[in-house]
């Protein structure tokens, strides 16, 4: 890991000025902080403020810029102007993460930095991530993929840098709760984000994700939490405050949360 380390170290020297895409998990917190010990001032962060991201993430980001003592911005966007994001097609990813470079660019441009940089690892890209398209075409640099870091690996490196993010559970964005083909709007988002934040004071749960299926709530926990579930007390509270937010239905997914299972449908 050590060797790793110094490898990272090294790579990203060589871009001599990066901006970061900081969202707050442990890939992107790792590639900010060695992205600091290589360049030091000339290493920024950036975060951007959406409709599409979870409730406390920006926070989150605000506090490990600050741990990592890195300079960090962040802007406002807006990216359900895209329509071709906001029609929510499989590759929704392609949009956003075209709009999100495109505004970042500016901002690295305006502030004379070289190089865009992201926590993308190996692992991503043998998923359906078709943001990772947007990433080569715009020339994002990914060190973490492109060395062949793995997630258990990122967690390693993160441990070994004493990041406080080491343990943080994977979250993607607001978009992923909606089923693709069904239109993204800020009512269910913002219903998804206040269902998942209820559940989580309810049960402390780690994991966790509430699809929105229109009148259908489905409940992913982390597979080791669903012990968690296991109370006919709590569960008659997560049903009443999900429908108080206008589900019909409240149901809890039997096999627990699992990477990309709103991709299921297109493999059939």
């Amino acid at each position: 890991m050590k060797e790793k380390l110094n490898e990272l170290i090294c790579k990203l020297r060589e871009r001599e000025s990066v901006l970061v895409a900081l969202s707050g998990g442990v890939d992107s917190s790792l590639v900010a902080a060695i992205s600091k010990t290589a360049l030091g001032d000339n290493a920024v962060a950036i975060t951007a403020n959406s409709i599409t991201l979870p409730p406390g993430e920006l926070e989150e980001a605000r506090r490990i810029a600050k741990e990592i003592g890195i300079r960090h911005l962040v802007i406002k966007v807006d990216e359900l102007r895209n329509l071709n994001l906001a029609r929510n097609p499989p590759n929704r990813c392609y949009y956003c993460k075209k709009e999100l470079i495109a505004e970042f660019r500016r901002v690295a441009e305006r502030m004379g930095l070289k190089t865009l940089v992201d926590g993308t690892n190996s692992e991503d890209l043998k998923t359906h991530r078709p943001g990772v398209k947007a990433l080569r075409e715009e020339r994002v640099y990914s060190p973490l993929a492109e060395l062949g870091i793995t997630k258990s690996e990122v967690r390693k490196l993160a441990r070994l840098l004493n990041l406080s993010t080491v343990d943080k559970p994977s979250m993607a964005c607001l978009a992923s709760r909606i089923p693709y083909g069904e239109t993204i709007t800020v009512r269910r988002l913002t219903r998804a984000a206040e269902a998942e934040k209820f559940i989580k004071s309810v049960t402390r749960v780690k994991q966790l994700r509430v699809r929105d299926y229109e009148n259908l709530a489905r409940i992913e926990v982390g597979r080791e939490e669903r012990k968690l579930f296991f109370n006919e007390k709590s569960l008659d509270v997560i049903t009443a405050g999900l429908r108080s937010l206008g589900y019909i239905y409240v149901t809890l997914d039997m096999e627990g949360y699992r990477t990309g299972s709103m991709d299921k449908p297109l493999g059939r």
